[in-house]
């Protein structure tokens, strides 16, 4: 009788400010892989220019497994150009994605890792009833998800984490996305409309605190309408032609008035608050086209997704730069 053959599980962590919780994260990885035979694990952590002592902490983790290989970026490009450059470092069957901060329940990871086991999904990610951070960082989140459910057509119900998983042939279709500005949910989305939830509880955060701020999540829904999606110009043409509608009736609506009643004054107020009103949807028009031309001139100047400083643990072919 054949032995079945070892699926290896590849996790991806972007590290910021983590040098005391990556190092358990990943001792919690080796323990929950241990538990089930037939499957191995590897772990790529990069560093994304993190100010304290996250690298050091890294080094000592290769060091001692073989299976953790550690990437320090250039620069520091946010999490999703972190989450790109560990995506180009991983040969497992499954791609796990896991923060750096222990709140990503990892003792839940075979319950994720099921609907892609079985084949009822491609991609998996956690869904958590209530999120154990700052109202203000909720704020972001769900700004994001009202955003991503408008550009990219995803059903209100399915909600996005930090703590997801994808089969092996996502992962290669989203490496293919070589422009800058990455957003990871969108290109698993594009590639694959089997995507899950799996319910689960978030974990307090224990160590540290948290670094992704509502302008970063403003950020990344500027990245996903403008990488993903051309609703926004379509929406600036709709107001055009809607505000260029009003414009008519209330330039035939002042004419009719003045012939009926020729005593009427013109008013100065109503024709500057016309003016603002116009002016104002114009600037926000054009603001929205030369955000998309900026980026397309960013493209093509070949900006990198990131830099890749240095590698240590075990050698992985891939490019130094995306």
């Amino acid at each position: 009788m054949c032995e079945q053959a070892t699926q290896l599980i590849s996790f991806v962590i972007p590290c910021y400010c983590s040098e005391g919780s990556v190092g358990l994260v990943i001792d919690e990885i080796r323990e929950v892989v241990s538990q089930r035979d037939g499957y191995d694990y590897e772990v790529v952590a990069v560093n994304d220019c993190s100010p304290d002592g996250t690298l050091e902490a890294l080094r000592a983790v290769t060091k001692k497994d073989t299976r953790v290989t550690a990437i320090d970026l250039a620069r520091n490009g946010g999490r999703h150009s972190a989450l790109m450059c560990g995506c180009h470092y991983v040969s497992g069957d499954y791609v796990v994605f896991v923060d750096d901060d222990q709140q990503c329940p990892l003792d839940r990871l075979w319950d994720l890792l099921e609907p892609l086991m079985d084949g009822s999904a491609d991609v998996a990610i956690a869904r958590y009833p209530q999120k154990k951070q700052s109202w203000f960082k909720n704020l972001g989140s769900r700004v994001n998800d009202v955003g991503a459910t408008w550009l990219l057509g995803k059903s209100s119900d399915l909600k996005f984490s930090n703590f997801s998983a994808m089969r092996r042939f996502v992962r290669d279709e989203v490496i293919k996305y070589t422009n800058p500005y990455p957003y990871l949910s969108g290109l698993m989305f594009r590639s694959t409309s089997r995507v899950v939830n799996v319910d689960m509880e978030e974990r307090e955060r224990t160590i540290g605190e948290g670094h992704y701020t509502f302008r970063k999540s403003l950020s990344l829904l500027v990245n996903s309408f403008t990488s993903f999606s051309v609703k926004p110009l379509r929406l600036a043409t709709f107001l055009g032609i809607l505000f260029a509608v009003l414009g008519f009736l209330f330039g035939l609506f002042v004419v009719v008035r003045k012939l009926l009643h020729p005593q009427i004054a013109m008013g100065w107020s109503s024709t500057m608050a016309a003016i603002m009103l116009i002016g104002g949807m114009i600037m926000l028009m054009l603001g929205i086209i030369g955000e998309y031309l900026g980026r397309i001139y960013i493209s093509l100047n070949n900006s990198p997704q990131f830099v890749v400083r240095e590698v240590f643990g075990p050698a992985r072919d891939s490019e130094s730069e995306r």
